[in-house]
């Protein structure tokens, strides 16, 4: 058992009592009932249905505050198998929905390969990139140019410590501070049904939040549907609800080049209500197959994406009087600026451009509609062709 240190002890006293309340609820305690100058609040665990964890939470300071907050601390820390100073500095974050994604990499528990990380770390970000679009603007495809607010929401995202349990990778969305208090007493009639913390309007945050649960959920009931019929299913009748090319893309590339399973829990802010019951989503390898064709089906029949900005270098010309120009280079709209080679149909005023560009070795920018093309790309409808000169 985690023996809470002198330090810590005195670290608890500071804790407002609507801190330690907050914590609680967001970690799936309730309040059963009101004692003389306490609140009860209990927790079931999974291994042990019929017994319940228990803490007394005082409903304000007095003389024995800082021992029963370190007798909370123990509990927790015994509950969470994590030590009292680490659920103390989680208490001190603002109010945020969390996500735990939990990996099973090969080698001992608590490390992973580096190069495991590195996808499962850019995968992450791309899930919330995918689910702060939807969450805007629910399309099958989401286009690569992102408006502001979805930039602002992945910057704002946090890695924590990593978890018990395999590798976990924990990270939380801080949400806006509510315009008032949001915890009266919880005995209050209203404080449940409809009171202040019920009616604040939701913050974009916990808007990406459910999106995201949702758009997980809904990614792996298509791959079960898709593995079920062993046909694929419609995933685009999903898109209204979160999914998106985006989002299954996001969901492979977390799983790196091996397709490791892989498995994503929520956690949710107390300071706003979430009334969904929100398992966690796990996914095998064979689920990340039916993502990675669900994907491919959904840019083929709906990614196109109107005035792309290509800027590159020509590095072929092909087709009847040269009408058709390999393009190598960047897409403006796309973050991690990757290179990569585009077909690009040519008006009958670029050819003579394209071939100058190709021959001397010159930069070009192309505007488009930009779509897939097998497993590539192709440029169609262009609307401009501009070539640097040296």
């Amino acid at each position: 058992m985690n023996v809470i240190t002198d330090a810590e002890f005195e670290d608890a006293r500071t804790l407002a009592p609507q801190t330690l309340r907050r914590y609680l609820s967001g970690k799936g305690w309730r309040a059963e009932r009101e004692l003389s100058g306490a609140e009860l609040w209990e927790r079931y665990a999974d291994t042990d249905p019929d017994q319940p964890y228990e803490v007394l939470v005082p409903a304000e300071r007095r003389r024995d505050y800082s021992g029963r907050v370190a007798d909370i601390l123990e509990t927790l820390a015994l509950v969470e198998a994590r030590p009292p100073s680490d659920i103390l500095r989680e208490m001190r974050l603002p109010p945020s929905d969390w996500q735990f994604l939990r990996l099973v990499p090969p080698g001992p528990s608590g490390t992973a390969p580096l190069l495991d990380l590195v996808s499962a770390l850019s995968g992450l970000r791309e899930l919330h990139t995918a689910a702060a679009s939807s969450a805007l603007t629910p399309q099958r495809v989401q286009p690569g140019q992102k408006p502001q607010a979805v930039k602002d929401h992945v910057a704002a995202v946090r890695l924590d410590q990593t978890r018990v349990g395999s590798y976990v990778v924990a990270a939380h969305t801080p949400l806006p501070p509510p315009p008032e208090p949001v915890w009266p007493s919880l005995f209050d009639d209203d404080a449940f049904s409809d009171g202040p913390g019920s009616r604040r309007p939701e913050p974009f945050p916990r808007r990406v939040s459910r999106t995201l649960f949702a758009g997980v959920t809904c990614a792996h009931a298509a791959a079960e549907e898709t593995l079920r019929r062993d046909s694929l299913a419609d995933f685009a009748s999903y898109a209204d609800a979160g999914l998106s090319a985006n989002l299954c893309e996001a969901l492979v590339k977390i799983a790196g080049e091996e397709r490791r399973r892989f498995s994503l829990a929520f956690a949710w802010s107390s300071d706003v209500r979430m009334e969904q019951a929100s398992p966690p989503v796990a996914l095998a390898p064979g689920h990340l197959e039916a993502l990675e064709a669900g994907a491919k089906d959904l840019r083929e029949k709906w990614g196109r994406e109107p005035e792309a900005v290509l800027h590159g270098m020509v590095t072929r010309l092909s087709g009847q009087g040269n009408r058709e120009a390999t393009v190598y280079g960047t897409l403006l709209h796309e973050d991690d600026a990757r290179v990569r080679s585009v077909r690009v149909d040519l008006r009958p005023e670029d050819v003579d451009k394209a071939t100058r560009a190709w021959r001397h070795g010159l930069e070009v920018a192309v505007k488009g509609d930009l779509g897939p093309y097998g497993t590539g790309l192709r440029m169609r409808q262009v609307l401009g062709f501009a070539v640097r000169e040296g």
